[in-house]
């Protein structure tokens, strides 16, 4: 499968708040670095990331473009409350093996209402 077709994949399962399948979508070795923490690596431990941010906000992703390189696609998204980022995943075997993300975190949790990090 060509990168875009398997980040559509992806949105779809995001949007459906369906961590087992998401995870399914990553090696078992992968690693998911979101830029406001630490890497996760690992499908369980992505699974569970995952599981744990559907249960605490509301998140849907809106496609605004998907770019294809090589092995890697890349993700422009925005969410109907007018946040917006984007996400790098590269694939082997259909199947992610590394991604990182970027978005403005303390947006997100303004509009989520959940609780600000502590200085």
């Amino acid at each position: 499968m060509k990168p875009k077709e398997l980040i559509i994949q992806w949105v779809d399962a995001f949007n459906k708040a369906d961590a087992k399948k998401i995870a399914s979508l990553y090696a078992s070795s992968a690693i998911n670095h979101q830029v406001y923490t630490e890497p996760v690596t690992g499908r369980d431990q992505i699974e569970k990331m995952f599981s744990a941010e559907f249960a605490s906000a509301t998140m849907v992703c809106i496609i605004e473009n998907i770019f294809e390189d090589g092995n890697w696609g890349i993700l422009e998204w925005k969410d109907p409350l007018g946040l917006r980022g984007c996400g790098f995943f590269q694939f082997e075997k259909d199947l992610i093996i590394f991604q990182r993300g970027y978005f403005d975190r303390l947006s997100f949790l303004r509009q989520q209402n959940l609780p600000l990090p502590k200085e």
